[in-house]
């Protein structure tokens, strides 16, 4: 009772920032949650680290990594490809409309963590089911096989990303009904003909910045269990769903922030 009372409050809590605060409520107590464990993850890393527990060079090359892997995360989120468009001229009674070029933003990382989060679920059920049977040696091999961190575990959860991007993206884009409207409204991709043609170009570039995205949020979901092995260090890490989480919200919360300012005739608080 009283965790479903926390969760519905939490939800309610959630509506109430996304209506009346900024960004998107739950993504922000999500966020929240996640910068919250941050401290003590520190301070269990320093007193390692002055006991002699943590060597130097390990810390100091973790503290690096991450800093590349989050310059990294916030590249491929904010990350496009712009396919220009061009819009013919039309003459409607005495005026002339259209004749300006503008473009279509592809997003690099367009399914977001939702790869990462069904990949997880998948390689959670079979370890779950063999728990329940581990008289069998089958059963046992199976579930120590598919323990976090294992090398079969790895590949398959990096092969399921890939595959759940692709899925994903392919549901969510529909690069024939874009093609179609562009042609409704006088829109072309320069150098390529209205109609089949446009909805093969559009798809071939989405096929090839999906492929980046899938092969980055792979790299980013397995990075924290290869950086453990590596250095050793237990006390403080980032899977890839929270990562992506902490960055995604950030830059919403950023932008609507920006929004608010600039429609308010204020000066944004960020220089580009």
């Amino acid at each position: 009772i009283t965790l479903t009372a926390g969760t519905c409050f939490l939800m309610w809590l959630g509506e109430e920032i996304t209506d009346f605060g900024i960004g998107n409520g739950i993504s922000i107590i999500i966020f929240a949650g996640i910068i919250a464990q941050i401290p003590s993850q520190i301070v269990q890393t320093t007193k390692l680290l002055q006991v002699g527990e943590i060597g130097i060079l390990p810390f100091v090359s973790l503290l690096i990594i991450s800093i590349v892997v989050i310059g990294g995360v916030i590249a491929i989120q904010k990350g496009q490809r712009r396919i220009p468009v061009q819009y013919a001229k039309r003459v409607i009674g005495r005026r002339m409309y259209g004749g300006q070029g503008t473009h279509i933003p592809l997003r690099v990382n367009q399914a977001g963590v939702i790869p990462i989060i069904f990949a997880s679920a998948i390689l959670l059920f079979p370890a779950t089911i063999a728990q329940f049977f581990q008289n069998l040696a089958f059963m046992r091999s199976m579930s120590e096989a598919l323990s976090p961190g294992r090398p079969l575990y790895l590949i398959l959860y990096a092969f399921l990303i890939v595959v759940f991007t692709f899925f994903y993206t392919a549901i969510t884009f529909n690069p024939a009904n874009m093609a179609d409207n562009m042609k409704k409204y006088g829109g072309f991709i320069p150098g390529i003909r209205p109609g089949k043609n446009t909805t093969i170009y559009i798809d071939h570039i989405m096929t090839r910045i999906t492929l980046s995205g899938a092969l980055f949020l792979a790299i980013i979901a397995i990075l924290p269990n290869i950086l453990i092995k590596v250095t050793g260090i237990t006390t403080f890490s980032f899977g890839g769903t929270s990562l992506l989480i902490m960055v995604g919200v950030a830059l919403e919360t950023v932008q609507q922030i920006e929004s608010h300012l600039l429609m308010r005739h204020y000066e944004g608080f960020i220089k580009k």
